[in-house]
């Protein structure tokens, strides 16, 4: 069967069982395999997973105590080719990773201990098996450890738990600059609380606006375009939690929404177009947390890292003890669980979550206390996505003549003609019900202007002297 042949069956399939079930999802029939697993012997742990955002062949793990581990997955399974110890990172245990271009930024300082430092590393990876540490900062007071790092730009921002969040200069990738601090008040959504409950541990960065999960201190929407005096625009917390315990964890934006994981309390779709007026636009709460039959402490599921694949319209979750759970947000203000990866049987609970193209990487720990839950393994797993949604970052998407891709700062689509001469190509836009959005002409400057009508997945197809091509792209 030709690619024009796979294309046009997809659409058709798309069309039907879209049509057929009269929602316009993506998560139907969603299949999820196990590619491989590396169990880890007590007390290591993988709090996270980070495949190479360069597209080479290589995962990172952040494994608290020891270090960094960085595996080749050039063949199925895990070759680990080496690890960077704490003690090249001032002693610090790693906690979460991120990596922008040649470098990876580290989120120093056991948050599971009240006697580590917020810290953060920068690590060379342009040769992975060769990586390097540039340099570590490190905050004086030794208390909190740190939860995430993001970077935009110049700066990078760590989320230091009690003592909020934390603004870098990392021009100099080997002379990491303090900038500024910022900690939100504690007094909301109740007054005079407990502060060891409000800690920055979640966060994800757009147009100079830090979405950052507080904890028990709910949702904070920070504007940090003047970095040296970060501000607070906006918050948020469910009134539903109000004398309950809560805990924002972890988020994710795209478009006008707030994707939060907020533990036993499942996920919360927060409308943020007006950071001074954030609503609820859906909550995803499968275990019924507000209800007196569940609690903190018997919650089948913890929500914890979040990732999104916008391609399949999915949300992915650590639970915990329920691993992995996978909700459908094609239509934000019905979201509903698509597909789960473990069981709640097997004394195997999550605590990282992240996406790569079609794959999933999980982080175990061990938690031998059984607060809130009970895990005795702690390793890593890749769990892909069989769907033909996934096949966005599969065969439609490869091509020896042009790559096409989204560019939010312009709102266009830009294709990329390589060394094609023709001097005409005729771009078409479909959705995944295959109805045509756009069909003209690619202009001299290689892009595609949009209007706020198209988003989601689309498909992007190419014509030029006989030839067609067909590309997938995600449109926020």
């Amino acid at each position: 069967m030709s690619r024009d042949q796979i294309f046009s069956l997809l659409i058709l399939v798309a069309c039907f069982l879209g049509c057929a079930s009269g929602i316009q999802s993506q998560c139907y029939d969603l299949k999820l395999s196990e590619e491989y697993a590396e169990a880890y012997a007590f007390p290591k742990q993988c709090m996270t997973a980070l495949h190479d955002q360069r597209g080479r062949a290589f995962l990172y793990t952040a494994n608290l105590t020891h270090g960094l581990t960085i595996y080749d997955i050039e063949l199925a399974g895990l070759a680990e080719v080496m690890n960077i110890p704490t003690s090249d990172m001032d002693d610090l245990a790693v906690t979460s990773i991120w990596q922008e271009g040649d470098y990876l930024y580290a989120a120093l300082g056991d948050h599971f201990s009240d006697n580590e430092n917020s810290g953060m590393a920068i690590i060379d990876v342009s040769d992975p098996q060769l990586a390097t540490v540039k340099d570590v900062w490190k905050r004086s007071s030794a208390n909190g450890g740190a939860g995430i790092v993001r970077v935009s730009g110049n700066h990078a921002f760590l989320g230091a738990m009690q003592h909020g969040l934390v603004i870098l200069d990392i021009t100099n990738k080997s002379d990491i600059q303090f900038v500024s601090e910022f900690v939100p008040d504690v007094n909301y959504p109740e007054s005079n609380p407990d502060p060891a409950k409000y800690n920055a541990r979640g966060m994800d960065i757009r147009d100079e606006l830090v979405y950052l999960c507080y904890d028990a201190g709910g949702v904070r929407i920070i504007d940090v375009s003047d970095v040296n005096n970060p501000s607070e625009k906006g918050r948020y917390s469910l009134p539903a939690l109000n004398g309950l315990p809560r805990a924002y964890n972890n988020c994710v934006v795209s478009g006008n929404y707030l994707y939060v994981a907020i533990d036993y309390c499942g996920m919360e779709i927060l409308d943020v177009s007006d950071p001074a007026s954030v609503t609820q636009v859906a909550w995803w709460n499968e275990w019924n947390c507000e209800t007196a039959e569940n609690n903190w402490f018997n919650s089948p599921g913890h929500t914890n890292e979040i990732s999104y694949l916008p391609d399949c319209n999915i949300i992915g979750m650590s639970a915990g003890k329920s691993e992995a759970v996978f909700v459908d947000v094609g239509d934000p203000q019905n979201p509903f669980l698509c597909s789960t990866f473990g069981n709640t049987s097997n004394s195997q609970g999550t605590w990282g979550i992240s996406v790569y193209e079609d794959v999933f990487y999980l982080g175990y720990i061990f938690v031998p206390l059984g607060i809130p839950f009970f895990s005795n393994y702690g390793g890593v797993k890749a769990v892909s996505v069989d769907h033909s949604c996934a096949l966005s970052v599969g065969d439609l998407k490869q091509s020896s003549h042009l790559t096409t891709f989204y560019d939010p700062t312009l709102d266009h689509l830009v294709v990329n003609t390589g060394d094609i001469k023709t001097p005409e190509i005729i771009i078409s836009v479909h959705d995944m019900l295959g109805r045509q959005l756009i069909r003209q002409a690619l202009d001299e400057g290689r892009t595609i202007g949009l209007n706020r009508t198209v988003s989601g997945p689309v498909v992007v197809t190419a014509e030029w002297g006989g030839i067609m091509e067909h590309h997938w792209v995600a449109i926020p």
